[in-house]
């Protein structure tokens, strides 16, 4: 019979899925100060690119959070100090949204797990949060920062950034003319601040996942996709 504990957790679906398929030694991918719940049977060493000295000081808003102890110093986006096929499963929650260029992300992910590993990605659904007025990233953009890297649309996200979350236009009030938009994206541009570099639907989210596997030819099968109140839950289990 499963404990008081046990129960608490899997009465959310979110955490139901990783109680199933997270088994074995893994990585997180910027947990910050929300990891991933996970059962016993998962050891979870914990990725970024800064230690936990160094986000509280970049991200002023966490230095009040109980950060969890960074293992392994790495830039998520290619996991370069990860060796190939030597993790049992990849947790990524509301991280690839900030990745600059996230199918590469994805592909990077896959290639240090295991065959039959697990990739496990919460994503933000953009109507239900801050995002709700950007424009939404499609697959021919994520294409493009693929093939052709991603510095042709940087200013662009960071000025969308300062526009919309930031400064708090909404579709009838989009301050073209306001000078604060140029100066606040700058800002953010030289801090290296991690922003949602792009914004998606269920609907562009299992767009992507069908071109990952059509064009791109990324070994994986989807395991589970959920809709989860404000964001979407997919565990994807890489092909031997």
């Amino acid at each position: 019979m499963l404990s008081l504990a046990a129960q608490s957790v899997l009465s959310d679906r979110r955490n139901l899925a990783a109680y199933y398929y997270i088994k074995g030694n893994g990585i997180e991918i910027g947990a910050l100060h929300n990891p991933l719940t996970v059962s016993s049977k998962a050891n979870v060493r914990y990725v970024d690119r800064m230690s936990v000295a160094d986000l509280k000081t970049h991200y002023p808003e966490l230095s009040e959070l109980p950060l969890v102890k960074v293992d392994i110093l790495d830039d998520g986006e290619d996991l370069t100090r990860i060796p190939s096929a030597s993790q049992d499963f990849v947790i990524a929650n509301h991280f690839i949204e900030h990745c600059q260029n996230p199918i590469k992300t994805i592909q990077s992910m896959l290639r240090v797990l295991k065959p039959e590993g697990i990739l496990y990605l919460g994503i933000p659904d953009k109507r239900y949060n801050f995002d709700v007025h950007r424009p939404l990233t499609d697959i021919g953009h994520l294409l493009q920062d693929y093939n052709e890297g991603p510095e042709w649309s940087k200013k662009q996200h960071f000025l969308e950034w300062a526009k919309f979350p930031t400064l708090g236009y909404t579709c009838d009030s989009d301050g073209k003319n306001d000078p604060r938009i140029e100066a606040e994206a700058n800002r953010f541009m030289e801090q290296d601040y991690s922003i949602h570099y792009h914004v998606w639907t269920q609907t562009e989210i299992l767009e992507l996942l069908v071109t990952l596997q059509k064009t791109l030819h990324l070994a994986f099968e989807v395991e589970f996709f959920l809709k989860n109140k404000d964001e979407m839950v997919l565990v994807l289990r890489k092909n031997p």
